[in-house]
């Protein structure tokens, strides 16, 4: 089957068929954690709201990441909202061989012993009730059971979230 004409030039399906589709998709910036003898943490732009009731929301992991042994193991995992001044936060979650913890990462031990990250715009705590296979990833659903709704302001009061598009941060524009 031959593609309608007029619709510009179209490719095969492949991963960067994907990839180059996806970097015009604006997407909200997360960084998820995970508990452990060594805390685990990483960037998440797939994090998505799947029900209110019960609220559950899923992100996407890949098996090769860093964090996929925590990730794996963990009974509750912290998801976090970061906000357009943390572009410096969402950079050392997604780099590999980064210490994700060391200061100047700001964190505590919250409820479940999950690390919950200082600053952000909002966080939750989340029961892992499904880590669903798709190809080389996991979409992790957990069941929220603790959280902060509270916009947590950056410099100058600014609580906007940080957006990934065109593969790199960016803040929304007035």
């Amino acid at each position: 089957m031959t593609a309608p004409t007029g619709l510009g030039t179209s490719r095969a399906a492949a991963p960067d068929l994907l990839r180059s589709v996806f970097r015009q998709h604006a997407a909200g910036v997360a960084v998820i954690t995970a508990p452990g003898a060594r805390p685990a943490g990483f960037t998440a732009t797939s994090l998505t709201s799947v029900a209110a009731e019960p609220p559950l929301v899923s992100f996407g992991i890949s098996t090769g990441a860093s964090s996929w042994p925590a990730v794996s193991e963990a009974g509750h995992i912290g998801v976090h909202i970061l906000g357009e001044h943390q572009q410096e936060l969402a950079a050392t979650f997604a780099r590999s061989g980064a210490d994700r913890f060391a200061a100047p990462t700001s964190w505590r031990s919250g409820p479940y012993g999950v690390p919950v990250l200082d600053g952000v715009l909002a966080w939750l705590v989340c029961e892992v009730v499904a880590r669903v296979p798709a190809g080389d990833h996991r979409i992790v659903l957990g069941r929220v059971v603790e959280g902060d709704p509270a916009v947590h302001p950056g410099p100058a009061g600014q609580s906007r979230p940080l957006l990934y598009h065109q593969g790199r941060f960016n803040a929304l524009r007035d």
